[in-house]
């Protein structure tokens, strides 16, 4: 798989990022502004999406519901709408910082909106991301090594196989964190009280055990370097949904670049668990 829109996060290019209002963050980015979203609007939730036709949106919700450490399910759409009472006022065809536009399982457009591309029928899945529990990781004390270097999280497509549900499919996709070893307590115990934005690890240590051969090679974002000692720290990952477009090949979806995510106006501490 090829990597795009490799952009440095916004938080990084824009010092005052993090106290952007959810309704700023998606006003800039329906002005074109595009980037990945770790650290923008801090204490909000960030949100992954894909829309599908409404024949396959059965299937995408069964397919959540089955596979819900990937697919964390925070809102569903009716067909043709673009609203989502996760983001008052935002227009998801526009308000994100890029898309994804696929045609028979293909990559064929990442645009920064998809007005011209919008269908009636399409259903929008908003899933849990980890971007949520970034600053509870940050509060704990632990470093967040993809910020540090500039670069958008790294993401891989692992040998382990999401349950099957009607015509949808395919591997999940796990997002990687390094973790020095004093802080991989903190680091478990901090995620895991966010289920609903994928929750605890799925992995911590060897890669191979995922089926990732090569950590400096993710098939999404950008490669992280791990300090000597630091412990690759693995995550479920909403991408996991566009792994299954590209191996059940819907005839078209629309999806979130990457790392670029809808910014919503609900705040982190919903999603914590006590």
């Amino acid at each position: 798989m090829n990597r795009t829109a490799q952009d440095r996060p916004l938080s990084l290019v824009d010092g005052h990022a993090h106290a952007w209002t959810p309704k700023k963050a998606r006003s800039l980015f329906r002005s074109g502004v595009s980037g990945p979203t770790a650290g923008v609007a801090a204490g909000h939730t960030q949100a992954n999406l894909i829309s599908v036709p409404a024949d396959w949106a059965y299937d995408m919700l069964l397919f959540c519901q089955r596979n819900q450490k990937p697919c964390p399910v925070l809102d569903v759409t009716d067909a043709g709408s673009w609203t989502t009472v996760l983001a008052e006022g935002a227009d998801l065809r526009t308000d994100l910082p890029r898309y994804r536009v696929w045609e028979h399982g293909e990559l064929v457009e990442e645009p920064t909106d998809v007005v011209g591309r919008w269908r009636e029928d399409l259903v929008t899945f908003l899933l849990g991301c980890s971007f949520t529990f970034e600053w509870a990781l940050t509060g704990a004390g632990v470093p967040l090594r993809h910020l540090e270097q500039g670069r958008n999280v790294s993401m891989y497509v692992t040998g382990r196989q999401c349950r099957p549900a009607g015509r949808l499919y395919g591997p999940m996709v796990v997002s990687m964190r390094p973790v020095p070893p004093e802080h991989l307590a903190a680091t478990i115990r901090e995620s895991s009280l966010y289920p609903a934005v994928h929750g605890s690890p799925v992995h911590c240590g060897e890669p191979s055990v995922l089926g990732i051969e090569d950590l400096s090679r993710p098939d999404f974002g950008d490669p992280v370097d791990l300090a000597p000692d630091d412990i690759p720290v693995f995550w479920a990952c909403g991408v996991t949904p566009q792994a299954a477009v590209m191996a059940s090949r819907p005839p078209f979806a629309i999806t979130h670049a990457p790392g670029q995510m809808l910014v919503t106006d609900t705040r982190d501490e919903q999603h914590r668990v006590l």
